[in-house]
């Protein structure tokens, strides 16, 4: 640290590893890795569920005023809307939907097969709520990648040392796949008054300078400041390889209003959203 630009250290505020439960469907199986009554400790992040799901766990459904961002752990997954986009993707794959003003879709695992993945609920600023939904499909293979000795890095949206995404935001969000080796350490600069977390799918780590242990299946929030400036992450791989996801990114402070799989400022959008979508509007 420079004793005249000092930089803030992450550490970690609080792990989290709720139980699994039943789904709504015959073949689903889910648990809610943040919750939407956390939103105001989350922002921008509002919910993010990991789900095993069989054909029909997820048929047509709408939303409107969010981005959805899912991975692919494994197998594959189906998707279409509503305006006739659609396609494929297998584990390792990404999508950024941007939900906006509205739209319809569906999510199916191919038949006869159980998809593992992870779905994150991005919150979109008040100025962009209607604005005109996107689809991004994130290819692994076409994904930038930075690689140092012992770590492997592939950028889904943002950018990590010289490998930058293409990915479109409407708020800046870094998302990163990292992969260790045993023992080998991981540094990432990120703008201190962002919200970041990590989520392990694979081994255990020591973070931060108290070196704290995150292991398989638990979820890390990490401590920000609410001072502008830069802060560095340090993680280390402990006693095998590790295979995670970064997401970071600036809080909104805005109203937050959830109306199901709608997510506005106040109850009366809410209600515009239920009342758009009954006449046909998404």
């Amino acid at each position: 640290m420079n004793a005249r630009n000092p930089m803030f250290v992450r550490e970690v505020a609080r792990i989290d590893c709720p139980e699994f439960t039943p789904g709504h469907a015959r073949g689903h199986r889910s648990r809610r890795l943040i919750d939407a009554s956390d939103s105001s400790f989350a922002d921008p992040f509002l919910i993010m569920a990991e789900d095993w799901t069989t054909q029909g766990a997820f048929p047509v459904h709408p939303h409107r005023g969010i981005e959805t961002v899912t991975f692919i752990i494994e197998g594959a997954l189906q998707h279409r809307d509503s305006a006739g986009y659609g396609g494929v993707l297998h584990a390792g794959d990404a999508q950024w939907m941007t939900a906006g003003r509205g739209l319809q879709h569906e999510e199916n695992p191919l038949e006869g097969t159980t998809a593992h993945t992870l779905q994150l609920w991005v919150n979109l600023p008040a100025a962009a709520k209607l604005t005109e939904p996107r689809y991004q499909d994130l290819i692994e293979g076409a994904m930038p990648v930075r690689k140092e000795p012992g770590v492997f890095v592939r950028v889904y949206s943002g950018s990590s040392g010289d490998a930058i995404s293409q990915t479109l935001n409407h708020v800046p969000v870094t998302m990163l796949e990292v992969r260790l080796e045993a023992g080998a350490t991981f540094r990432e600069q990120l703008p201190a008054n962002q919200n970041a977390f990590i989520y392990v799918l694979e081994g255990a780590l020591r973070v931060g300078e108290m070196e704290t242990s995150v292991e398989t299946d638990e979820l890390a929030w990490l401590t920000h400041s609410e001072e502008a400036g830069l802060s560095e992450l340090a993680f280390t791989a402990r006693n095998t390889h590790a295979r995670l996801l970064l997401f970071a990114a600036r809080p909104l402070n805005e109203p937050i209003a959830f109306g199901g799989p709608f997510v506005m400022n106040t109850p009366d959008e809410i209600a515009q959203a239920y009342a758009d979508f009954r006449a046909g509007k998404f």
